[in-house]
């Protein structure tokens, strides 16, 4: 049995706030999970039917260059399908050049007659309901797309910050144009790193208005802020002194598209790159299928058997806000998993509580005797990952 907190009443208004920002707005303009890392944990084959949430589709492009049989895209919320419906209408019409610089660039000034003559009859029709509205924002000559979604206002917001910091935006600027890691690492530690801890920054980040505008409700917020004696700001400059000082900046096109607001050729992600396109738009992206519900809802609604799973966080706070509901979607995974599968999942804490409480069902008993852990490949990838902002990688086979 999973035993919850009853949420105080900030708790209460903080998650109202969150779900009023949730079901009005596009959250996530990009992935913000390294699909690297989760190939190299997944090993996707040609048989393998996988079940992904959609976030931006950034992720679900790139685990469709592989070429499994089927790629289910689930969200609940409607515009992040939205925006992986347009990606997908992109491909199959546009050239590469045109895509690449709508999504890449994430401005060009043609975009709205290509979307009107190209696009739009390839989408949904609340895809085209919400394009309809938003398609200028690929177009506006001073802005990007990735400025758009409520984590591209907080990206914004960042950079006008920085126009009231000169000394501290040239120094982010030279530091990502840093080739190596002994160069990043002086850049970073000499230049940067004294100036961005700043205590508009630190409060900021403590807010939990930004979170939500990031996509992280209350209670991922509180996981981290029980781990962390810094609490939020601290575990993100942790997180971000990791970034920049271990892993290539060249090479993490994660964090170059908030700061630069675009990517570049050579810094983005692969269904971004020429010849990844073009296998896309020969058949490698008819795999994917895309379901707006929740995942519950899709695998009540299928017989279908999935082997592999990729399951983000959203489970952090089902597990505070939902637990019948986190018990019951548990359930339905197992049911409709392969004897083969393999799932993994994020988590704001490197240990959730949840996973040693939760009991599927009577006949089930406790998740964790329903599955076989890989802590240590876990934390053999963690530190690849480009990301790095989750304290909590989890990789996990059905047990035997």
């Amino acid at each position: 049995m999973l035993v919850t907190t009853k949420p105080s009443l900030a708790d209460r208004f903080d998650q109202k706030v969150f779900d009023a920002i949730y079901s009005r707005a596009l959250v996530y303009n990009t992935c913000w999970e390294d699909p690297a890392v989760d190939r190299l944990v997944l090993n996707i084959g040609p048989d393998d039917r996988i079940l992904v949430i959609t976030s931006a589709g950034c992720n679900v492009l790139d685990y469709a260059l592989v070429g499994p049989a089927a790629i289910h895209a689930v969200d609940a919320n409607p515009r992040q399908n939205a925006l992986l419906e347009l990606k997908l209408a992109g491909i199959r019409r546009l050239e590469f050049d045109d895509f690449f610089a709508a999504f890449g660039h994430g401005h060009h000034p043609g975009f709205e007659r290509l979307y009107r003559a190209e696009l739009r009859a390839e989408l949904s029709p609340f895809a085209q309901s919400f394009w309809d509205k938003r398609v200028r924002w690929f177009g506006h000559p001073r802005g990007s797309f990735y400025f758009h979604g409520l984590s591209g206002v907080v990206a914004k917001s960042f950079h006008a910050y920085l126009r009231v910091r000169p000394r501290l935006a040239a120094s982010i600027c030279e530091l990502f144009e840093t080739r190596s890691l002994d160069d990043q690492r002086h850049v970073y530690d000499t230049r940067v790193q004294p100036l961005i801890w700043s205590p508009t920054i630190n409060w900021t980040l403590s807010r939990q208005l930004t979170m939500s505008m990031l996509g992280v409700p209350h209670p991922q917020r509180k996981e981290v802020q029980e781990q962390h004696e810094r609490g939020v700001a601290g575990f993100v400059r942790e997180s971000i002194d990791y970034v920049f000082r271990q892993l290539p900046v060249w090479t993490n096109y994660f964090w170059a598209v908030y700061v630069n607001g675009r990517y570049t050729p050579d810094c983005c992600p692969e269904y971004l790159k020429p010849d990844n396109f073009t296998a896309l738009k020969q058949g490698r992206a008819d795999c994917i299928e895309l379901h707006t519900s929740t995942v519950s809802e899709l695998l009540a609604s299928t017989r279908q058997r999935f082997s592999k799973y990729v399951l983000l966080d959203h489970m952090d706070w089902m597990s505070s806000y939902a637990p019948q509901a986190l018990a019951e979607e548990w359930a339905l995974i197992l049911e409709r998993a392969r004897a083969d599968a393999r799932i993994i999942f994020r988590s704001a804490h490197a240990a959730p509580s949840y996973l040693e409480a939760l009991e599927v069902s009577p006949e089930r008993g406790r998740l964790r005797d329903c599955l076989q852990f890989h802590p240590e490949l876990a934390a053999q990838l963690q530190p690849l990952d480009r990301v790095h902002t989750y304290a909590g990688f989890h990789i996990a086979d059905l047990a035997v």
